[in-house]
């Protein structure tokens, strides 16, 4: 693994426990506390190989310059995962050379196994390592395998960008209980609760999320009266809608 801050240090303290892997992981300041995973401060200091993998995790705009050095580290066969947001397998191959290219588009919860990724194949990847690599990201959560290229920066609008979306709205949510007389303690409490019971009621259901929003909303009650200022004109619809659009162009913008 070339690069391990926060995104890749997550997916590694899920990898791990991977049955029959171990790893290499290279950042000039990270650590990782796990005797499974040797860590190096640069491609100077690699020792071991060929390995059988070679994951990028460096910033988007860093792999053409950075990776380069790694590639005599690993088989010349060897697949390169990628996690770097928006940037294609054609220019990946640029830099890797003509190899299987696995592309994923991971979210910050697989850091506690609650993950959701899109995973894409390029045509060159064989059966074993799409199997492989889906048991890596399934370790960290669940995954949703794409055939088109372009659909994993939908999945990096929706899935991968997804988890600042949900702070923001829960940021304001606290606000505004904080505005109605609680304690932050309070606020962060009953909002996080309500959102983590409410989700975790929806996932274990098949009903739709319309109906199950109306069947807690009382004609003229609190609830419906919330939901009229939340989104009564289509505010939050057109915001999120929106705010969709914008990760997904700038997705697009970088390959």
């Amino acid at each position: 693994m070339v690069g391990c801050g926060n995104m890749g240090a997550s997916l590694l303290a899920r990898w791990v426990d991977v049955p029959g892997m171990t790893y290499a992981a290279v950042d000039p300041v990270a650590t990782f506390p796990d005797s499974r995973v040797k860590t190096f401060k640069s491609a100077a200091d690699v020792q071991g190989g060929p390995y059988d993998l070679l994951v990028i995790a460096v910033k988007p705009q860093m792999i053409a310059d950075v990776i380069p050095d790694y590639l005599k580290y690993v088989r010349p066969d060897a697949p390169a995962l990628s996690i770097a947001a928006g940037v294609a397998c054609e220019r990946l191959e640029t830099v890797v050379g003509s190899r299987p290219i696995i592309r994923v588009m991971p979210n910050l919860p697989a850091s506690i196994g609650k993950g959701v990724s899109g995973v894409y194949f390029n045509d060159k990847t064989p059966d074993d390592a799409k199997t492989l690599a889906r048991q890596m990201m399934q370790a960290a959560g669940s995954v949703v395998e794409v055939d088109k290229e372009d659909d994993l920066d939908k999945v990096t609008a929706i899935a991968g960008s997804g988890p600042g979306y949900v702070f923001e709205i829960a940021r304001t949510y606290v606000e505004a209980a904080k505005e109605l007389g609680f304690e932050e303690s309070q606020a962060r409490k009953l909002v996080l609760d309500t959102i983590a019971g409410t989700i975790e009621l929806a996932a274990s259901s098949s009903d739709d999320l319309a109906d199950m929003r109306n069947a807690v909303t009382s004609k003229a009650g609190t609830t419906e009266a919330g939901l009229k200022a939340l989104n009564g004109n289509g505010d939050l619809s057109r915001l999120l809608l929106e705010a969709t659009q914008a990760a997904y162009k700038r997705a697009v913008e970088l390959r």
